[in-house]
């Protein structure tokens, strides 16, 4: 029996039900109630349609107390909902600005586990222009150079071979699916239309922005907000030119 697109199809083509899958491309949980305000309904209405998402394996819930608290299942997932976004932009009347009109999520944002926007579009274009990392066909890939720059960094070399289960506390592959991660990912960019780095060198640079403090997740959107000296400090750390 062939798998049935139309299901998964159905489930993210409700308007209001996309609006929450997007909400949660933070990676951050999100309660019924603030699901709702994103999405302009009712909790009530909101709680149907978090329960088809849950039981279509699109999100999880997590009880903590008396809260119930919904994420995304899976990077899979994110992966869907950002090659949706980009294609209904590249569809879309050419008088429509691409990406978001919130100037923060333009220049920084979290694409689930990784960076994206302006920053992430420069972070990835400086690792290549020092050969840090190299494009091979339609795949992006750490050189022996990168290797090396992201060792002095800290980075743990033996968790560029990891295939599934947590880094640093950062879930991106259930055990169960035994699957491999790629190290390096190109994202196509949904704001810039260029390619963002991902996988799991992308989340770990994420995690080290975040854990030295040079930026801090906006509570109220996907935006990452960096500190003037950590943008400054984390465009030094990565060669990455200022404008």
């Amino acid at each position: 029996m062939e798998p049935n697109i139309a299901f998964i199809a159905n489930l993210i083509g409700d308007a209001a039900r996309s609006r929450m899958l997007i909400a949660l491309m933070g990676g951050q949980a999100l309660t019924a109630t603030e699901l709702a305000l994103e999405a302009d309904i009712t909790p009530q209405t909101a709680s149907s349609h978090l329960t088809k998402l849950v039981e279509g394996e699109l999100l999880l819930v997590r009880k903590q107390g008396r809260h119930k608290y919904f994420q995304l299942q899976s990077r899979q997932v994110a992966e869907l909902l950002e090659s949706l976004l980009n294609m209904s932009a590249a569809i879309a009347s050419p008088k429509v600005i691409h990406g978001p009109a919130d100037p923060r999520l333009r220049l920084a944002r979290v694409c689930y586990d990784h960076l994206a926007g302006e920053l992430g579009v420069a972070l990835y274009d400086s690792l290549s222009r020092q050969n840090l990392i190299a494009h091979e066909g339609s795949d992006t890939n750490i050189t022996a150079a990168g290797m090396t720059f992201f060792a002095k960094r800290g980075v743990d070399l033996s968790l560029l071979s990891i295939t599934d289960g947590e880094i640093d506390g950062l879930s991106y592959v259930p055990k169960s699916r035994q699957s491999r991660r790629p190290l390096c990912k190109s994202c196509l960019d949904w704001s810039e239309r260029r390619s963002h780095l991902a996988g799991v060198l992308g989340q770990w640079v994420l995690k080290d922005i975040l854990t030295k403090g040079w930026a801090e997740k906006a509570l109220d959107t996907r935006a990452l907000q960096f500190s003037s000296r950590g943008l400054k400090s984390f465009r030094a750390d990565y060669g990455i030119a200022t404008k």
